[in-house]
């Protein structure tokens, strides 16, 4: 028996003998562990028997098994490339891994990622950790703050006990109780004794890594990977590229280059450390032999390479000068080299994330529209309001139903402002793609029903002659091939259809997409004056000294065209002067990008002259109400006043205190009083006054005010709102959530510091954002904002800073076993979604209101089906249709 020589093998090491040398039976790599426990299962083997068998406990078992097949999912991954790489068939692959085809085309999907990425990103990070820190808790809860699932952490630990590290139990006295101790669990560097911990638990540390998507990224911003210009080859305008341009063409299988689960997405891609591309990506696997990279451009054959690319910025933070994804903007693979690589991807956006686009339709489009369309949307956005007030009156808590009050009627006011509609039945934001093979007619777009009709808007908008209305074609094939059978924000469109869309390209652009049934939505032909205009006729000749536009300069261009097209339809202009001025605007819209002569456009096209005869002076602004309400109205500085001292008890509009700051004018001598900005609809009284007499303008007027008058309702109700009753016998029965709640509170007060600089990070990637998205409604800037804080507060260590309120707690408050003035702390700092959830009664949330049927019947009036609009109150056809002819 001496002379025996024992060995027991690891997974996946080098070394003398290959993994599976051991006596374990699970180990032989003729029948992997994840195969045998699959067949025991099969068999009828209850998995604890199984975990009993191998000596194991459940959670041991479970983690094996991911490892087992992550492994083996791995391993044919890489051996399917090689031999695809020697040019086996996907058959012959199959046979040779014993699997079938179709397993050999999802390894070799470009689109598809491994879990094994994720396994083996997770367990590198709780490695790094260990190897930097030494002593790392791996106990309950450790997932939640990492962001990931409990199974894949125990995985990725499991991997690391095979390297030799090793886990520790030990306890510790708890520092409010030394009485009552705490069981923690330890993951250690190999060698390290139970003693060693216990004589170190001041070192014990956590993980501080988090990820936003399951365990593939890990990281935040990086500096980008830059790619070989040899590896890029440009599609110029003669070629092709003029008809596809934006577009970026991927080799698929090149694995710096995988767009992940996606089939397409906005990106931006480093050159040579010095340039970068712009525009959407999508796979292409035709490309020449030697080019991963294909970019089409609208620049001339000849251009030189330079002049394609953008130059990337001098910023280490935003080098490409846009806010990139903050969930898998960037991401890391490992390589044929089995290392981990940063890949040379940095997406913007992708696809599913233009789905939650656009909820709301924009003034400068509906205004265009019929009257009685625009009041049919309006109608229905008010009922909206009206539903939200009535269900905040049904709250009982005072504190909260005054809290929330007072930020509906700041929503009311700022939705006057906006003048924004409510949205079409069934219409979604969708980003646009080229195909060659559809007609001007047609559009691809499975998430509508092919044959029916829909038509395209896109912001800003100048006029219904450029929105195409198009018949949807769900069976061409090079789309199919391109996106998928079912894209979840993308429609292919051809380069005709685009040109209708104010010049339109394929670099990110994106069409609000409504189904036009019965042609309520008016269109119209392209106009004479816009057809064959190419934006590009203003381009600067090279070598020409001229100052670019700059980015400020084209926001504030483009807004007072739009507002003068806008004024100019309402005001009854013809088409041959609303095509200048369309003109102009297209101009704009490129001036940036493509480095345009604007100013000689603004003279070509007699936009002095039009502003003169429109709007009163030839360097006059906005005219009408629709383009008025959100221009700039400079107020005497002020403040808001504290609770009912700022609200007028008659009226409920709101009253300021002005500050009296002045200063002397160091040119005139004369005494000057600060002001401060606000916006003309804000401050009228009557949004009558805003109006130029035209009908259209009425409808909006009536609106605005009718939100107004909401709001200052909605201020008036607080001012009988009385406080809670505070009660000290609720205050003992509830003790253990009082306690819960001076904590949260604490907590999210001593927060304050780092969370101030998590809000200034957002606000600065809110605003690149904004630029890149002119028309984000408030609901797309709140889910900007919430993925971006979150990443922020990572960045800078803050912790949670909404407090959750669990049903215990709101029995507590409901109770008074807390005081107002702690509630209103409370509910300053809370998620106050959740807390209507929990504050409003079920009566209310079960019965149809007269508020729930009015906003019932516009919707009905907007075209929803009796079918959806029941769905949306959550009762039956019958039931609403009978409480709504009562």
């Amino acid at each position: 028996m001496n002379d025996i020589l024992q060995h027991y093998g690891t997974k996946r090491h080098s070394g003398r003998y290959p993994w599976g040398s051991g006596e374990d039976p699970y180990q032989h790599e003729t029948g992997s562990f994840a195969a045998e426990v699959r067949r025991l299962k099969n068999d009828g083997v209850a998995e604890k028997d199984i975990a009993d068998g191998f000596g194991m406990s459940i959670r041991e078992l479970r983690a094996k098994v991911t490892i087992d097949t992550a492994n083996k999912r791995r391993d044919d991954y890489y051996t399917a490339l090689k031999l695809k790489e020697k040019g086996y068939s996907n058959q012959a692959i199959a046979d040779n891994l014993h699997v079938s085809e179709g397993t050999v085309r999802n390894l070799l999907n470009p689109n598809l990622t491994y879990k094994n990425e994720v396994l083996n990103n997770t367990a590198k990070i709780v490695k790094d950790a260990v190897d930097k820190k030494k002593y790392i808790d791996i106990g309950h809860g450790v997932e939640r703050s990492m962001g990931i699932s409990r199974q894949k952490l125990d995985a990725a630990i499991d991997i690391l006990k095979d390297q030799g590290y090793v886990v520790q139990n030990i306890q510790v006295p708890q520092a409010n109780n030394p009485n009552q101790k705490t069981t923690v669990k330890v993951l250690c560097p190999e060698g390290t004794t139970y003693r060693d911990v216990v004589t170190n638990a001041d070192k014990i540390r956590l993980i501080e890594d988090h990820t936003y998507d399951g365990g593939k990224t890990w990281r935040d911003i990086e500096p980008p990977v830059s790619v070989d210009s040899k590896r890029i080859k440009i599609r110029y305008s003669e070629e092709g590229g003029k008809d596809r341009d934006g577009v970026i063409e991927i080799r698929p299988g090149a694995e710096d280059l995988s767009l992940g689960n996606s089939r397409y997405a906005q990106v931006r891609i480093a050159v040579d450390n010095k340039y970068y591309l712009k525009g959407m990506a999508i796979y292409n696997d035709k490309l020449p032999e030697g080019v991963d990279i294909l970019v089409n451009s609208n620049k001339p054959k000849g251009t030189p390479t330079e002049k394609v690319f953008k130059e990337m910025k001098n910023d280490p933070e935003n080098p490409f000068g846009s806010s990139l994804k903050i969930q898998g903007g960037q991401y890391h693979y490992i390589g044929k080299d089995g290392k981990d690589h940063l890949s040379a991807i940095n997406k913007v956006n992708e696809e599913g994330d233009w789905s939650n686009w656009s909820k709301a339709i924009a003034s400068q489009m509906l205004s265009k529209q019929s009257t009685e369309l625009a009041k049919q949307q309006l109608t229905l956005s008010l009922r909206d309001k009206q539903e939200e007030f009535e269900s905040i009156m049904s709250v009982t808590n005072p504190v909260v139903r005054k809290k929330m009050l007072m930020a509906f009627a700041d929503d009311c006011d700022s939705s006057a402002v906006h003048l924004k509609a409510a949205p079409f039945r069934r219409q979604g934001t969708h980003v646009i793609l080229p195909l060659n093979t559809i007609s001007d007619k047609e559009i691809y777009a499975p998430n509508y029903k092919n044959g029916e009709k829909v038509v395209l808007i896109r912001f800003p908008h100048g006029g219904i002659f450029e929105i195409p209305e198009l018949t949807v074609n769900n069976n061409n094939k090079e789309a199919k091939k391109i996106m998928g059978t079912n894209p979840i924000d993308a429609v292919g469109i051809n380069i005709k259809t685009a040109m209708i869309l104010s010049g339109a390209d394929f670099d990110g652009d994106t069409v609000l997409v409504i189904p036009n049934k019965g042609g309520k939505i008016l269109t119209k032909k392209p106009l004479e004056g816009l057809k064959n205009f190419d934006t590009n006729s203003y381009a600067y000749p090279d070598g020409y000294p001229h100052k670019p536009m700059t980015d400020d300069q084209k926001q504030k261009q483009m807004g007072r065209v739009t507002n003068l097209i806008t004024d100019m339809t309402l005001k009854g202009a013809n088409f041959d002067e609303i095509a200048a001025a369309t003109r102009h605007s297209m101009v704009i819209i490129d001036a940036v990008k493509h480095d345009l002569n604007w100013k000689q456009s603004e003279i070509d096209n007699n936009i002095a002259e039009l502003k003169k005869k429109y709007q009163g002076r030839s360097n006059a602004g906005a005219s009408t109400l629709i383009s008025m309400a959100k221009s700039e109205k400079r107020v005497p500085k002020r403040k808001e006043q504290p609770g009912n001292q700022g609200i007028d008890p008659n009226t409920g509009e709101k009253i300021w205190k002005y500050t009296g700051e002045s200063y002397i004018d160091k040119k005139t001598g004369k005494l000057v009083y600060k002001t401060t900005k606000s916006t003309k609809m804000a401050e009228a009284k009557d949004a009558f006054e805003l109006s130029s007499g035209t009908p259209m303008e009425d409808v909006y007027a009536s609106y605005a005010n009718q939100l107004k008058a909401l709001g200052n309702k909605a201020r008036k109700e607080t001012m009988g709102v009385e406080k809670m009753v505070y009660s000290p016998s609720a205050h003992k029965t509830y003790a253990k959530e009082v306690a819960s709640l001076d904590k949260k509170l604490k907590d999210a007060e001593a927060n304050a510091p780092k969370e101030r600089q998590a809000q200034l990070i957002t606000q600065a990637k809110l605003s690149m954002a904004k630029k890149d998205n002119p028309e984000m409604t408030k609901d797309e800037q709140g889910k900007f904002v919430d993925q971006t804080l979150a990443a922020a507060r990572n960045r800078v260590g803050a912790g949670k800073s909404r407090i959750v309120i669990d049903e215990n707690e709101w029995k507590a408050i409901q109770s008074g076993a807390i005081s107002s003035t702690k509630l209103d702390s409370i509910l300053t700092k809370a998620d106050l979604d959740s807390v209507k959830k929990l504050a409003t009664p079920k009566e209310y949330t079960n019965s149809l209101t007269p508020a729930k049927l009015a906003r019932a019947s516009a919707m009905l009036d907007a075209g929803y089906t009796q079918a959806e609009v029941a769905e949306h109150f959550g009762v039956s056809v019958t039931t609403l249709m009978r409480n709504i002819k009562s």
